[in-house]
């Protein structure tokens, strides 16, 4: 079968297109003939080996996929050949088939493409376990969210407000806070682009401290990390909670002083381990989601859709941070 192979550490360049042993579906497993796979931030970092692990190479990136089930292996019961499924996968989304154990996979609604069945579990898997398990978020909070439009981000926005809190916006160019007003964000703030001097990120400070009010924020929601994380972090309020979610801007270095100072904490957000250790807790996240997915009160937004051979443009644009909602490589 064909994939796009990261055959040696480096960028979406070094990618090339080539063959992969076709999968057998062994006891508990399909096989599923992948139409769509998202791609999202830990695909940037595993093909430069800077990920939590390390695949055996060649390998394919891309970890979020949505396709029909060609075969069943020894005692599965409930799916069947030409099943519409979606599910997550460990590196093997960029290719054309693979072998998948039945716990990870996900009826894709009628009604629903590809693409979107593709773009939904580890941005929205992610964030609903960052506001509701590591967040504790109640409605009538508020939350700031920052690189609040891209994959994540919009996730944010949307399931803040679908939970009943003011949403604040953060992200780096006007069209970006349009797509953030346009998933319900109730403020958006535009900032600049990091490194920050001393000025800057004091400046920075007094916009989120501006937005949040008196009170701060309950909730702050970080997928950026960098420079952006002390001056959001200044804005937090008494007791509130700082979700850590991810590092495009670099590992953030935050004063442990303002921690005491405002009494808050802050949470380290991993859910893929969070999924593994606490499958039934995570599967009962999932069909909230499916709930409010069929109430349209949350929707993926897929904003661009690469070819197959393409596929490494796509990780150069999330490498790039010019993505806004999810970027999808069509596999077939």
């Amino acid at each position: 079968m064909r994939a796009l192979l990261s055959r040696a550490p480096g960028g979406p360049d070094t990618l090339e297109m080539g063959e992969l042993p076709d999968p057998q579906a062994g006891p508990g497993e399909v096989v599923v003939a992948i139409r769509a796979c998202a791609i999202n931030y830990p695909d940037v970092l595993v093909i430069e080996d800077k990920y939590q692990f390390k695949p055996q190479r060649p390998f394919a990136p891309g970890g979020e996929i949505s396709g029909l089930i060609e075969t069943v292996g020894e005692g599965v019961t409930g799916w069947r050949p030409g099943d519409r499924v979606m599910g997550n996968v460990s590196m093997a989304g960029l290719q054309e088939r693979v072998a998948m154990n039945v716990a990870a996979l996900h009826r894709l609604p009628e009604g629903r493409s590809f693409a979107e069945g593709a773009s939904l579990l580890l941005t929205y898997g992610t964030t609903i376990h960052a506001l509701l398990d590591r967040g504790h978020m109640k409605a009538g909070e508020q939350l700031l969210v920052l690189g609040a439009a891209g994959g994540v981000g919009l996730a944010a926005v949307e399931l803040g407000k679908a939970f009943g809190a003011r949403v604040v916006a953060a992200v780096s160019s006007d069209e970006k806070a349009q797509a953030a007003r346009e998933a319900g964000a109730d403020e958006t703030i535009v900032y600049g682009r990091a490194p920050f001097d001393k000025d800057q990120s004091k400046a920075l400070a007094e916009q989120f401290k501006a937005a949040g009010g008196k009170a701060g924020f309950d909730l702050i929601y970080d997928p950026v990390g960098g420079d952006y994380a002390e001056p959001a972090l200044r804005s937090i309020g008494w007791e509130g909670r700082y979700l850590v979610i991810g590092f495009p801007a670099g590992i953030s270095r935050l004063p442990l002083n303002l921690t005491l100072l405002k009494s808050c904490d802050v949470c380290g957000v991993f859910w893929g381990a969070f999924a593994a250790r606490s499958p039934d807790a995570n599967r009962a996240h999932i069909e909230h989601l499916f709930r409010l997915w069929a109430e349209d009160r949350i929707a993926p937004r897929v904003t661009e859709i690469f070819p197959f051979e393409l596929g490494g443009n796509a990780i150069a644009k999330m490498a790039n941070r010019g993505a806004i909602g999810k970027l999808v490589v069509e596999i077939s």
